[in-house]
């Protein structure tokens, strides 16, 4: 799931320069925008803070993915111990269920028992992000030479050492790669969030909708997409800095 960089350090920090200047300046965008609506309807969104927004929108996506990259991190492993080889078709089973369910699906089930808000959305990329993780954990782990392996464990490694100091690190590359594709789709994703009054660039995007007001709904893309390039560009960088050389 590696991919090339988008441009080298241009190609985030142009996309990040344009994000600051919407969240923290949209106002000075206003000649831009105002082209797509009538002279009665508001060409900015201002309802809420961009800057307000942009945390809420991180935040949902970091915390499910931070919380995935736990759950996913260690059904990889457990899976490629001797030990738990035989629930690797198990495993995958169930890291395939959370993609099989749409995320509104998700929000419809989780809402009556969790209320409005927040908490619907992280299940719902919880669920979401879980699958590209684990995949890449234990393809990561599988990968590891098995020469390598044998002289950590000619060396006197335990098993436990071996994982920490041998395996891991020669499997984070890929499994940085995989975070980075579920960090990208749950940008995405987390604008149905809004549908359950959780905040998010969502927001803007579904007011534009219901006010048939382009401007608001170009704006709350515009970010998502900018977001999105950003951390994409950033982690490839950390996926190729940490990758052995050649």
């Amino acid at each position: 799931m590696k991919g090339k960089a988008i441009g080298g350090w241009p190609g985030v920090m142009v996309p990040l320069l344009m994000l600051l200047t919407m969240t923290l300046q949209m106002p000075l965008l206003e000649p831009l925008f105002s082209r797509l609506v009538d002279n009665q309807a508001p060409a900015i969104y201002t309802r809420d803070s961009f800057l307000n927004l942009l945390f809420w929108h991180l935040a949902a996506v970091f915390i499910a993915i931070g919380a995935a990259t736990l759950v996913a991190l260690g059904g990889g492993v457990l899976v490629t111990r001797p030990a738990g080889r035989e629930f690797l078709p198990l495993a995958r089973a169930i890291a395939n269920l959370g993609q099989t369910f749409p995320p509104v699906a998700v929000l419809a089930l989780a809402v009556p028992a969790l209320g409005f808000g927040l908490t619907p959305t992280l299940v719902a990329l919880f669920l979401y992000g879980v699958l590209p993780i684990y995949e890449n954990t234990v393809t990561g782990l599988q990968q590891v030479p098995k020469n390598v392996t044998e002289a950590a464990r000619g060396m006197g490694m335990s098993a436990l050492q071996q994982l920490f100091t041998v395996e891991l690190p020669l499997a984070l590359p890929t499994i940085i790669a995989g975070i980075r594709v579920s960090l990208v789709i749950s940008i995405g994703t987390a604008t149905i969030g809004s549908t359950v009054a959780a905040k998010g660039f969502g927001e803007v995007i579904i007011a534009g909708l219901l006010t048939d007001n382009m401007a608001f709904v170009l704006q709350g893309g515009v970010m998502v997409a900018l977001v999105a390039i950003v951390i994409d560009g950033l982690f490839q960088r950390l996926e190729r800095r940490l990758s052995p050389p050649g």
